[in-house]
């Protein structure tokens, strides 16, 4: 099939939305499909308001129609709520093409913690944006029972995976570390709930890996911790392996890739019982889920990492995809797709 992925996250950003569709993408074509990624990189752009580093597509509708028009896709899907996700959506409602989307993230919380917009305003939004989506793909089932009871239709499972063969255990020199190491991964904004992890009384030594409108704030007011800033996907497998906790404070994330990512190296999660952990974590396996992110992460270290490496080889980037293209929906007068069927074996331990 020729697939269209539309989406606003720039493929030079570092974040779960780009590695996820990356992920995806380089699956579809090793299935044999023909995909085609839109992306801001190659229109005017301008700052994210609130969050500069983000560089957002300014009009980019005739861009998108016209390599849409070109490309003649079989299926489209609209990955992200912003100026590309609304031209694709534009355009496939004046052609009357069905399409899929995409809930990678809670905006509605993020804009509440960093702006006091009421939540129930952004979720209005939401639901009129997703509306005329032929399947919603969301990638928890706490995310799909808490969208089902603000009113969204037309929701399925998601699910997400790690590639085990680049985050796995490796020897790193530990020597100069104060131990225990907790360590951070992800970006450095209020909506991270970050200062919560940062403010914990703990034994040795904190790292914050990761970049954003909140660092020099951060940085500045707790000059004990070490800020590493953002790198590269394939240099975090050293700075996992060199942690003894992955501490995940977040409240408001729906997924939280970079969990997977640490329990494949075998690096226990610390974190709050909340949507994301709960779908991702296996207490007392390969992770401690508390309210006492203290108690969190001092239990943690207890944890065998060979089991917490163990739980993270039941997420499969090959059965997400599978998922994802089961989901897409064929525009009329495509060629029909093979059908694949995902039984409970396939299905991603997220409960997917």
């Amino acid at each position: 099939m020729r697939i269209a992925i539309v989406t606003d996250a720039a493929q030079t950003q570092i974040n779960g939305v780009v590695n996820t569709l990356r992920a995806t993408t380089a699956g579809l074509r090793n299935n044999g499909h023909e995909v085609l990624l839109l992306s801001p990189d190659d229109c005017q752009t301008f700052a994210c308001p609130t969050y500069p580093e983000i560089r957002l597509a300014y009009k980019p509708y005739a861009r998108v129609a016209a390599s849409l028009k070109a490309f003649a896709p079989d299926c489209i899907h609209i990955s992200t709520e912003g100026p590309m996700g609304l031209a694709a959506r534009r355009f496939c409602l004046r052609q009357g093409i069905g399409f899929t989307t995409a809930y990678h993230t809670r905006f509605p919380e993020y804009l509440s913690a960093r702006s006091m917009l009421p939540k129930a305003i952004t979720y209005r939004w939401l639901r009129w944006f997703h509306g005329p989506s032929k399947a919603v793909m969301v990638p928890t089932p706490h995310v799909m029972r808490e969208l089902e009871q603000r009113g969204f239709r037309h929701l399925v499972l998601w699910g997400r995976g790690v590639d085990t063969e680049r985050f796995k255990p490796v020897d790193e020199d530990r020597a100069c570390i104060v131990r225990p190491l907790y360590l951070y991964v992800g970006r450095v904004a209020v909506e991270k709930n970050i200062e919560s992890f940062l403010q914990v009384d703990l034994p040795g030594t904190k790292w914050v890996i990761g970049d954003g409108p909140q660092r020099e704030e951060l940085q500045q007011r707790y000059p004990q911790v070490q800020f590493l800033g953002a790198k590269a996907h394939h240099e975090l497998t050293s700075y996992y392996n060199c942690a003894d906790v992955m501490v995940f404070p977040s409240h408001t994330d729906t997924f939280g890739l970079v969990m997977v990512e640490a329990m494949a190296c075998g690096v226990p999660v610390a974190a709050y019982p909340v949507p994301g952990p709960v779908d991702v974590v296996a207490h007392g396996r390969s992770g401690i889920l508390d309210h006492d992110l203290t108690s969190a992460c001092l239990m943690a270290l207890g944890l065998d990492r060979r089991e917490v490496r163990r739980h993270a080889l039941e997420y499969s980037w090959d059965t997400a995809t599978l998922q994802f293209q089961h989901h897409l929906h064929l525009i009329h007068g495509a060629k029909a797709r093979p059908k694949k069927i995902l039984t409970s074996q396939s299905r991603p331990a997220s409960g997917l």
